[in-house]
């Protein structure tokens, strides 16, 4: 039998290294010293006989040795991990699962599925710590990609090569207003359409330049408008969502967002001459990525909502 002459002590250190950049913030977030984070990578280097970081002063960034490694030295991690867990009560196991959500999805669709995910398992135990993640889709994406979550929802298409992107849930998106704005009652039924050059007139409540939930609705409405003749921009979608109640202006929302205020009376849907735009959501994963029980689990329960 061959004796093995690394450990796995060593890849953490080296994926902490990767992730960060530094064996000094390395050492600061695994609680080890500079200077036995630095021994514990060259040690690797010299079992492997490979340099895994080019030195940039004192960054170390992956060369394409350390790049190869890097899934394979985490598919090691996740295999003792699991290792681990075999011990673990289910819900414990439940506890480790580490997901995140891009806004729109983190903010109205992830509580749901949590709800059904978890059941009352949570209540009933004595202490539950579990972690969710919120953030923009190219913030998810690249935390999947680096390990740092186990899976990730997102309302775009992922750029990251190292994710499998895998199709979920089409979000439509839909103009909205308050019942007492002008254009409601001029905008609601299949007989009253707004016009493109009504639109126009329109205040807009719109995201930040950069976001991608305006991304979506740049994409569906300035195709027909050509641009905003006056516009509110907002930070998020649930402000959009609360001015446009409020008689603000006309916004394109996610259907997620606005379902609650329509369902209310708050907000009412718009008819107009612009074609019906929706957009597809993915769940992502790591290529590399081992599938626990927990994992499969909640995929299924992604699967049963499609």
């Amino acid at each position: 039998m061959d004796v093995l002459r690394l450990t796995l002590r060593q890849l953490q250190i080296f994926m902490a290294v990767a992730r960060l950049g530094s064996t000094a913030s390395a050492a600061e977030a695994i609680a080890l010293s500079q200077s036995a984070t630095s021994s514990a990578i060259n040690e690797l280097e010299r079992v492997l006989s490979l340099r895994l970081f080019d030195r940039s002063g004192r960054r170390l960034v992956l060369n394409d040795y350390g790049r190869s490694l890097l899934p394979r030295a985490q598919a090691l991690l996740e295999g003792a991990l699991d290792v681990e867990r075999m011990g673990l009560a289910p819900e414990e196991q439940l506890q480790m699962l580490r997901i995140g959500a891009s806004t729109t999805l983190g903010n109205h669709v992830l509580p749901g599925l949590l709800a059904a995910y978890l059941g009352d398992r949570h209540a009933k135990a004595a202490s539950w710590h579990a972690r969710l993640a919120i953030n923009n889709s190219a913030e998810i994406c690249a935390r999947v990609a680096s390990f740092e979550l186990d899976i990730g929802l997102i309302e775009g298409p992922s750029h990251e090569p190292a994710l499998e992107v895998n199709p979920w849930l089409r979000d439509e998106l839909v103009l909205v207003a308050s019942p007492k704005h002008q254009m409601a009652s001029a905008g609601q039924g299949a007989e009253n359409v707004l016009s493109i050059d009504t639109l126009k007139q329109a205040v807009w409540l719109v995201r930040e330049e950069g976001s991608g939930t305006r991304e979506a609705s740049d994409s569906a409405v300035l195709p027909h408008l050509g641009g905003y003749q006056r516009s509110i921009e907002l930070g998020s979608s649930e402000a959009i969502r609360n001015a446009a109640a409020l008689g603000l202006g006309i916004a394109c929302l996610s259907r997620f967002v606005i379902e609650d205020f329509v369902g209310d009376g708050r907000l009412c849907l718009l008819q107009s001459q612009m074609p019906r735009t929706d957009r597809q959501c993915y769940w992502v994963v790591h290529r590399d990525k081992h599938f626990t029980p927990a994992l499969k689990a909640f995929v299924n329960l992604l699967k049963e909502v499609q």
